[in-house]
């Protein structure tokens, strides 16, 4: 939303995606997809989140758009058996609280 910070932004997303209230941290990856065929060039932003009050995500939530159809909670040992982009984010999802780590380039998989 024009003339929001990200991480307002990003409170503002998850609540409507969710119900949920989160708090936005610092900032853990910075990743750009790419696709070569066309010259798409997208870049993302991580944050560390953390819920505030319960992680229950009632059953009969839908987002304002109904884009959002499914929710998971993912453990670290989910991850592998989930397909989830960017390629580095289960590494920095479960890792200690490190400085933002940059993941150049990333080919598009459609």
């Amino acid at each position: 939303m024009p003339g929001t910070s990200l991480p307002d932004n990003l409170v503002r997303e998850v609540h409507e995606e969710t119900g949920l209230t989160i708090t936005v941290g610092a900032p853990c990856l910075v990743n750009e997809f790419h696709d070569p065929r066309t010259g798409f060039h997208q870049v993302d932003l991580f944050f560390r989140c953390s819920i505030v009050g319960s992680a229950e995500i009632s059953e009969t939530w839908q987002d304002p758009e109904r884009i959002v159809t499914q929710h998971v909670w993912a453990g670290e040992t989910d991850i592998p058996h989930l397909w989830v982009k960017p390629d580095s984010l289960a590494r920095v999802a479960f890792s200690a609280e490190t400085p933002a780590i940059y993941d150049a380039f990333e080919e598009i998989v459609k």
